[in-house]
């Protein structure tokens, strides 16, 4: 059975506990802060004694919207396309959600089994669900020559589960 406290105790050493929270969904469900100002949700789901979730979803800002919608469809296709490479590439499972190829909001996931489940193991996860998050907003800059902000990004309205 994975150790709750532990986690929470290997989080919190790192300095990247944020918050427990309640969800019906899960055995328990932490807010992650990594880095500073970025929400990264880490879920033991009901049923899964035996596995952690951690996920990062992103909402595009009203101002990257804009400027996809009013985009080429051969733009809008590849950034969908540079995602799905950029991702891959980490060996991470994601969701995009792109009606009409207009990039809306993205989740980045990993799932860890207990047999598996080290500090190192953990915290590695965590780092590298991030970093694809980065590339892709880094993609996405790239395409369409614009200037990703920390102003742009609602870093803290993109939890993965609410």
């Amino acid at each position: 059975m994975i150790n709750e406290r532990e986690i929470q105790d290997w989080l919190v050493e790192e300095g990247f506990f944020k918050e427990k929270i309640h969800d019906e969904h899960s055995i328990f469900h932490f807010i992650v802060n990594y880095p500073d100002n970025n929400i990264i949700d880490l879920i033991q789901p009901k049923g899964k004694g035996d596995m952690i979730v951690i996920g990062c979803a992103t909402n595009i800002s009203p101002e990257h919207l804009d400027i996809i919608m009013k985009s080429s469809m051969d733009k809008k296709v590849e950034l969908i396309w540079n995602f799905k490479y950029t991702v891959n590439q980490f060996l991470l499972d994601f969701q995009i959600q792109h009606p009409d190829n207009i990039l809306q909001m993205f989740v980045i996931s990993s799932t860890i089994y207990e047999d598996g489940l080290t500090k190192h193991n953990l915290i590695s996860e965590i780092k590298k669900i991030f970093k694809a998050k980065l590339q892709c907003l880094l993609q996405m800059e790239k395409i369409f020559n614009t200037e990703i902000s920390e102003k742009s990004v609602k870093y803290d309205d993109d939890r993965m589960f609410s």
